[in-house]
């Protein structure tokens, strides 16, 4: 099969862009497999998928098209990309002394946007990292709605991730980036709330809206790293909340209250708007009061989506409550004495 067929792992170039789309190998999951596979008694019914965008003819070898002649053309290397079954083909190059017959699925595909295509539905039915899936999505076009909606978030979060401009370059944890420690999936919510019913979607109908919609969260999580800097730097969501899924879904809703109720555009103007929440907030130390004998650890707030809701109340009500006051505030005397 290796002289057909390779596993072509995800990683991005120097540009930033995805190439390959494999997960990493699973180094405990591919060893399970070998000690099962040197049993006597095992066997390897499920097949595993490999793909083509050229260098292979098929031949019908029957009239009624039952069988057929597969030439595949290896002079300049394996054609065949793997597309389900990287651990098992692993495993079996660990067994050098026993032989299987392996079932084989080929997939024939006009382009490699075809095949990545069919490596994203096809996986998605089964027991594959989310993550993995999402950061994909953007190479892959005529995809389902419930995954099509999700795709333009995942770019700006690859864009914000692997832009040197963005002040979260290289912090947000992907599979191409495995270093960062802030959730991918935390990022992606906070852009398709914000696409979906929030500042984004105005800003997304402009003539560069993806670019105004990068340029709003650099602003904004440049002020955020200013305004909690003892939150942010030297942190991880294990030590600091404000890095942590919920603090960050929770700030993408200031970042909302203050783009869309007080105009906020730039990292000075969110750093005002946010001068309201520095000492009411328990990012690594202390107590939340979020009101009506609710009263928690600051590491009581977990990511989950009734946490979340009640952080982002908290900080939002906070938040506008400061925009009224300015706003209503008496104007000072014309004329000083």
């Amino acid at each position: 099969m290796l002289r057909f067929a390779t596993i072509d792992r995800i990683a991005r170039n120097g540009e930033g862009h995805v190439s390959g789309f494999q997960r990493p190998q699973v180094a405990g999951h591919i060893r399970e497999i070998k000690d099962y596979l040197e049993r006597p008694t095992a066997v390897l019914p499920n097949p595993i998928v490999v793909a083509f965008t050229g260098n292979i003819k098929i031949k019908a070898e029957s009239a009624d098209d039952s069988a057929c002649r597969v030439t595949i053309d290896v002079s300049k290397g394996p054609p065949g990309l793997v597309v389900d079954g990287q651990q098992r083909l692993t495993a079996l190059q660990y067994l050098p002394t026993k032989n299987f017959q392996v079932f084989v699925s080929a997939l024939l595909c006009r382009d490699e946007a075809e095949l990545r295509r069919q490596f994203v539905l096809i996986n998605n039915t089964r027991p594959l990292p989310k993550s993995l899936i999402y950061e994909l999505l953007p190479s892959v076009s005529e995809l389902p709605e419930r995954l099509g909606g999700r795709s333009g978030a995942a770019a700006l979060t690859a864009r914000l991730n692997f832009d040197r401009s963005s002040p979260l370059y290289g912090l947000i944890r992907q599979h191409t980036q495995p270093a960062g420690y802030i959730a991918d999936t935390a990022i992606q919510k906070v852009i398709m709330t914000s696409l979906n019913d929030g500042i984004m979607r105005q800003l997304a109908k402009q003539r560069d809206g993806e670019t105004a919609c990068f340029k709003l969260m650099c602003e904004f999580f440049e002020a955020v790293k200013k305004t909690f800097p003892e939150a942010w730097w030297d942190h991880k969501p294990t030590t600091s909340r404000l890095v942590h899924g919920a603090g960050i879904q929770a700030m993408g809703y200031v970042m909302e209250d203050l783009a869309i109720l007080d105009g906020a555009r730039t990292w000075a103007a969110f750093v005002r708007g946010m001068d309201c929440l520095r000492d009411r907030t328990a990012w690594i130390e202390g107590h939340w009061d979020f009101g009506n004998g609710d009263v928690r650890h600051w590491k009581a707030v977990q990511n989950i989506g009734r946490d979340v809701q009640t952080l982002a109340h908290y900080l939002s009500e906070i938040v506008r409550n400061d925009i009224r006051a300015r706003k209503t505030a008496p104007a000072g005397p014309l004329f000083a004495r």
